[in-house]
């Protein structure tokens, strides 16, 4: 990721000979980090296990992955994503977690969770100690796309609400569609694909790395499934 951010940085200076304003509107606001406080979920009751289930739910995001055991009670640290649009207060806002590693699903309650430095750790219904919590270092963690808070702002998004949306500039000329996000610690950074030719005239796919603040977004129409950038297609 830090090669593919360090050749974006330079591309976009490249590309427009200048950076945005710093008192540009920033869009795309996603949490990379959670806020620093304590998250406490169904703590007085911990009955319940660690279920195995066929599949996930349809809305199920990746949000982050068990890294370690933390402590000797049955917790678990995780590390959150902080790219494609995954991670931080989604994590902290569900109440039912799901585990994949492989082949393996798994439904967990989770009764309480926090953040730790630049982690979350979390104790799962049914893991009471560290050996069980050890065991499920390497499982991905995925909650409901529904369980996100609701942001407040017209001009917040999280990111994976963006990835698949049709790119147009104001003059109305198709640039692709949103591929990923990059965050470059300033601002959010759109990864936009699109169909092109190679040097070899076989077909491949192009990027367009455009940014994903106020002076390049216009608007973002979710319903339409459409991203409105001043942009020019030679960039």
């Amino acid at each position: 990721m830090s090669t593919r951010d360090s050749a974006s940085n330079s591309g976009l200076t490249a590309a427009r000979g200048e950076k945005p304003e710093q008192d540009e509107a920033t869009f795309g606001a996603f949490v990379r980090k959670p806020a620093a406080r304590r998250v406490a979920i169904d703590a007085s009751d911990s009955a319940g296990s660690i279920e195995t289930v066929e599949s996930l739910p349809d809305d199920a995001i990746e949000v982050g992955a068990i890294v370690d055991a933390y402590g000797l009670k049955g917790w678990v640290k995780i590390a959150p994503h902080a790219h494609a649009g995954h991670g931080g207060d989604a994590m902290l806002a569900a109440k039912r977690w799901w585990l994949v590693k492989g082949n393996e699903r798994k439904a967990v309650r989770c009764l309480q969770s926090k953040v730790h430095s630049d982690t979350v750790v979390a104790h799962f219904a049914g893991c009471d100690d560290r050996d069980t919590a050890y065991a499920l270092r390497g499982h991905s963690i995925h909650v409901l796309r529904s369980d996100f808070p609701k942001l407040t702002g017209d001009d917040e998004f999280y990111w994976v609400d963006l990835i698949g949306l049709d790119v147009v500039n104001d003059a109305d000329v198709a640039l692709g569609q949103v591929a990923g996000m990059i965050d470059n610690g300033a601002h959010s950074i759109m990864r936009v694909e699109f169909p092109t030719t190679g040097k070899d005239g076989s077909p491949t796919t192009g990027e367009r790395l455009i940014p994903f603040v106020g002076v390049y977004v216009k608007t973002v129409d979710q319903a339409a499934r459409r991203i409105v950038v001043d942009w020019d297609p030679d960039y």
